[in-house]
């Protein structure tokens, strides 16, 4: 539990509780963001008795919270404070939040660091999380709702509608599940032991990249799998996986435990409301700890059906194929409980979700799209938002052309006239009128993937140039693949380096791209494309930097590998001794020779020094001569006394503290 949300149930303001909390017995700091389920249900049952309240509270707090006659306690803010208020939205990046309140992020790191979380200037954080930093750093934080939750809100509310139909249509349909979880848990393999099928090894990488969607007959009945990408880059695409789905499966390694993205998937889940089933994967591992495993899930609001909880956990080897069959039976067991939800009426206009777009060399624009009711028939006219187009053919899963794609089914659509948005949601269109509008307008209004830069150009960046600007011209072979490309990219860029997806495109690098990414002066990278001859020949002769990945790491390497070479180097100051200064024998024009005894370390010629009087930083200068015993020496160490001629500006004086250092050059 949050401790905000502890805070409004007592009726306490929340750092008044921190500091009480403690005088409870409980071993909590003040700066704590979340408290164990268990020891905040202590708490409340120790607070809400009366006797014990007033005791802990002093007067004032008490006066306080009497003053709200029943309402929620909130921090007391000053005068200054209320006039501080900062709109924070369900998940805020952290450079976006310190802009907000017009602070350095560094300010807003180091606060988030003492409070236990290690956040980087790119990296999101939760509600909770920003709104007790904002209160510490004297804001009023204020809970909006962002634009993209909206965009998902206004898309359900469409679905919504065109779901719309009478009760006595709905039929029973194949559960849709979803299958989520850290990468490397062995999701995909456990889809392979599934459907006896290896699609592993024709990942690049083994890393999923890609949404897929499969069905497999158990018991004698359909389920459709989706299997979504676990890596950090596709949180996007895994959070698309989850809304299309009826029930989730979690994947859990026995050797690895809960992980960033775990957590991340329950959020997805929980936020969909889906039943859940937690597989724990690799228990033939030598190192598979289970009852560790089921210790974390009870930390995250998981706690399994034999710890008391009410969260189904199924012990599986996905390499070795154990349990495979006892996992299918306790989904098709949620899916008899959910049974009144999974229904669809396959006897009208179809309706479904695009979950992958690509564009074939030979097929041209192709989608994949989750059937969600109704009936897809070829010479179906369809529009999936912006785009339209007529059915020319449909493949299943396993390539096999089909004529009709049934509730709950996938099944991949030719005949779209442009690439539509991954996400969007298809409709069937059976309004001759629309449909003819659709055919004379079609045309005029679909447009290209729009230009994207990585990190905006400000206007103060602009005036200035001081920033150095890598440009790249993208090209993938489907959508999906673009947005895990350019949030990885957005990591790898450093405050004096712009990256900048100046275009981007899918399908193959052709001559075309080459030319256009030459006069961008931009990198022409592909994903999972190939390079024609021609573009080849036509980008040596133009000497443009040209590359194909297959591996999107890969990828953001190379980009990581240029901005490192434009990035200014961090200076690092190594103090290699400290000479205490007894004698001043002679003084020129910016030039001393002293005399001086070597307190620490040791000193080298020709190296660098900080002059100190006292705390009092005065100048920095260098190190021209130096000399042990009227002979000339390349170092002296700690306790000999030595000769110095010193270039510097300012007066040396008896008694100076001599401070030498190296400057040594890293990467930042």
């Amino acid at each position: 539990m949050n401790v905000t949300e502890l805070a409004r149930k007592v009726k306490i303001p929340t750092k008044e509780l921190l500091d009480i909390i403690p005088q409870l017995g409980f071993d909590i700091g003040r700066k704590a963001i979340k408290i164990n389920d268990q020891t905040a249900q202590e708490i409340i049952k120790i607070l809400n008795n009366p006797d014990k309240r007033e005791k802990l509270l002093n007067p004032v707090a008490s006066q306080k919270i009497n003053e709200q006659a029943g309402g929620l306690a909130t921090e007391t803010a000053t005068p200054d404070n209320k006039s501080k208020s900062v709109e924070i939205s369900n998940v805020v990046i952290v450079k976006e939040l310190a802009k907000k309140m017009n602070l350095p992020v560094t300010r807003l790191i180091l606060e988030l660091m003492k409070n236990g979380v290690m956040a980087s200037l790119n990296e999101r954080i939760d509600y909770d999380t920003a709104a007790i930093i904002a209160e510490d750093l004297g804001y009023q934080p204020t809970k909006v709702e962002s634009q993209e939750l909206q965009l998902m809100s206004d898309s359900d509310e469409k679905l919504k509608e065109l779901f719309k139909d009478e009760a006595k249509n709905l039929i029973p349909r194949p559960p849709v599940v979803v299958v989520m979880g850290h990468v490397d848990h062995g999701k995909t393999k456990l889809l392979d032991a599934i459907r006896s099928t290896n699609v592993v090894d024709s990942e690049s990488g083994g890393i999923t990249q890609h949404i897929g969607a499969y069905q497999v007959v158990e018991n004698d009945r359909l389920i459709t799998f989706i299997d979504t990408p676990g890596h950090e880059a596709f949180a996007n695409m895994r959070s698309r996986g989850a809304r299309v789905a009826d029930i989730a499966i979690l994947v859990v390694a026995a050797d690895d435990g809960v992980q960033p993205q775990t957590i991340e998937a329950v959020s997805h889940i929980k936020k969909c409301g889906l039943p859940l089933v937690v597989a724990i994967n690799k228990i033939d591992k030598p190192e598979a700890n289970i009852d560790k495993i089921k210790s974390e899930l009870s930390e995250i609001g998981l706690t399994p059906e034999d710890w008391g909880g009410q969260t189904t956990c199924v012990e599986i080897s996905a390499k070795q194929k154990i349990n495979i069959k006892g996992l299918l039976d306790t989904v098709l067991l949620v899916a008899d409980m959910e049974k009144e939800k999974i229904v669809a009426n396959p006897n009208r206009p179809a309706v479904g979700t695009i979950i992958e777009t690509r564009i074939d060399a030979g097929e041209g624009p192709v989608a994949t799209v989750l059937v969600q009711t109704g009936t897809l028939k070829s010479g179906d006219f369809i529009k999936v938002g912006s785009v339209s187009g007529r059915v020319r053919a449909m493949k299943n899963f396993i390539g096999k052309n089909v004529e009709n794609v049934a509730p709950s089914t996938p099944a991949k659509i030719l005949g779209l006239k442009e690439v539509p948005q991954v996400g969007e949601i298809l409709e069937v269109l059976v309004d001759k009128k629309l449909i003819k509008k659709e055919m004379r307008e079609g045309g005029k209004q679909y447009k290209t993937l729009p230009t994207y830069n990585v990190k905006k150009i400000s206007e103060d960046d602009k005036k200035g140039q001081e920033k150095k600007k890598i440009n790249l011209y993208l090209k993938a072979d489907v959508l999906g693949s673009v947005e895990p490309i350019l949030e990885a990219l957005d990591k790898v860029q450093q405050d004096d380096v712009v990256i900048n997806v100046a275009a981007q495109g899918l399908g193959n690098i052709i001559e075309a791209d080459v030319v256009k990414a030459d006069s961008m002066k931009a990198m022409l990278l592909g994903f999972r494309v190939q390079l024609t001859t021609a573009a080849k020949e036509l980008a040596v002769e133009k000497n443009l930097k040209t590359e194909t990945f297959s591996v999107i790491y890969d990828l953001v390497d190379l980009v990581k590998q240029e901005v490192d070479k434009l990035t200014s180097p961090l200076i690092i100051e190594e103090i290699t001794g400290k000479i205490k200064v007894v004698t001043i024998f002679r003084q020129e024009k910016n030039k001393f020779i002293v005399g001086g005894k070597v307190l620490s370390g040791k000193i080298e010629n020709k190296s660098k020094f900080k002059v100190w009087r006292g705390e009092e930083f005065l100048t920095v200068g260098l190190l021209k001569t130096l000399q042990a015993d009227k002979q000339n020496v390349n170092e002296v160490v700690e306790g000999q006394e030595c000769g110095l001629e010193l270039e510097v500006k300012e007066k040396i004086e008896t008694g100076d503290l001599l401070e030498f250092y190296h400057e040594i050059k890293k990467k930042k």
